[in-house]
């Protein structure tokens, strides 16, 4: 069989699959998942083009790797093709840990266990499947290999990973701000002293990186209307999984069955191994098939989120810089009570608040590394000469309420 295909990718144009044994990895059922679960979760609701998968992210990180191996390559850096094999295998399966609709309902059906975690322990698997041979991809995944740029490369503030998806989730939200000069990075990286750092030429590219990452996470990943969405999806499986310990039967497939009736957490995951065998069998078809048929499920409250959600009749979501105040809260809840027939509980379904926190850049952390012309190395905070560079690495935090349209503007009552 022949395995040197390539793919058309929208973003990058034609995108070679490199080796047999990373077309394998792609054949591979826990990757073929990723084609059934959105990159950017809720986002259609506001960006209707956002309807781009992990899978697709998966196979653009891999590419950028490949062009950053061959950047690296052209400036002398030793890479061996057992090594670049490996980091390719590892960008590729990054992600193979994420569950239905991505972050937004990662400690819902199993609490406490991250995605991250997921994606190591299915890596094992994979492992034991191609006999040994993901090895060196899993320990430059969990950063202990001694050349180091290889796990910047795969996970760092300035990794191929957060170069797609920016890339990525402009394109198909149509948000421009998020366009970044990927290739003028890529073209920038170097390796010294086993780093990964970038070329004093390629510091405007870096800090156009920055602020695209933070007009991105603000204007997309926690716009205050696909955050409402997201809360009211983590809400409609609270309620799902509420009726099901209480003995009610819902629709549901197989594999969502299995996390609505059995309590799974950090504590007792790893006990069972058909947890993990049936967490491979969801994706966000599971999830929305069952929100389809919840419309018209016995519970009210249920079947209230439940249509909301498919009619994008979504909950109003306020945003600002202050908490809101235990009265302003109580007000609302006191109007949806009303306006609903609700009791106490009831109520905490459809009023709710949550506080939203975002850094563009995260001093100290795999901080991005600059080499200036004298051979020196500088972080991008002291190499830069853009006076709000330092404001991007202040960590912003905001506060949303959301609650039902139905009841007015109470806020702006007073």
């Amino acid at each position: 069989m022949n395995k040197k295909k390539i793919i058309n990718d929208p973003v990058y144009g034609f995108v070679s699959i490199p080796s047999a044994f990373i077309f394998d990895l792609i054949q591979h059922p826990f990757l073929q998942r990723l084609r059934f679960i959105k990159q950017v979760s809720m986002t259609h609701l506001v960006y209707p083009g956002a309807l781009h998968t992990r899978f697709q992210h998966v196979v653009g990180a891999m590419h950028l790797t490949c062009l950053a191996i061959d950047t690296l390559r052209s400036k002398e850096v030793v890479i061996s093709a057992e090594e670049e094999e490996a980091v390719l295998a590892a960008i590729l399966l990054h992600d193979i840990g994420h569950g239905p609709f991505s972050h937004s309902l990662e400690h819902t059906l199993i609490e406490g266990v991250s995605h991250e975690m997921i994606s190591s322990l299915l890596m094992d698997r994979l492992n034991d499947e191609f006999a040994g041979k993901l090895n060196l991809a899993i320990t430059i995944f969990n950063d202990r290999y001694d050349r180091k740029f290889f796990h910047q490369l795969v996970s760092s503030q300035l990794d191929t990973d957060r170069m797609d998806y920016l890339n990525r989730d402009s394109f198909f939200t149509g948000v421009s701000e998020g366009v970044i000069s990927f290739d003028r990075i890529i073209k920038m990286l170097n390796v010294q002293n086993g780093d990964l750092v970038v070329e004093g030429k390629g510091i405007y590219s870096v800090e156009k990186f920055l602020i695209a990452r933070r007009l991105m996470y603000w204007q997309v990943y926690l716009h205050k209307t696909v955050i409402g969405a997201e809360q009211m999806l983590i809400k409609i499986l609270y309620r799902a999984k509420e009726l099901s310990a209480q003995g009610k039967h819902l629709f549901a497939t197989q594999a969502l069955r299995h996390f609505l009736v059995n309590k799974i957490s950090k504590d007792n995951f790893l006990d069972r191994p058909d947890h993990l065998a049936w967490f491979t069998r969801l994706d966000d078809t599971d999830i929305m098939s069952a929100i389809k048929d919840w419309v018209y499920a016995d519970d009210k409250i249920l079947q209230i989120l439940c249509k909301k959600l498919m009619n994008r009749d979504l909950l109003r979501t306020e945003l600002r810089s202050e908490p809101f105040t235990a009265a302003e809260i109580a007000h609302i809840k006191e109007k949806v009570k009303a306006y609903f027939q609700f009791n106490d509980q009831e109520v905490d379904y459809f009023v709710y608040t949550q506080t939203i926190q975002n850094s563009a850049y995260e001093p100290g952390y795999d901080n991005i590394k600059i080499l200036n012309k004298l051979g020196h190395i500088q972080d991008i905070t002291e190499a830069s000469d853009l006076s709000n560079l330092e404001t991007l690495a202040k960590r912003v935090e905001k506060y949303a309420i959301s609650y039902p349209k139905e009841i007015g503007f109470p806020l702006h009552e007073a």
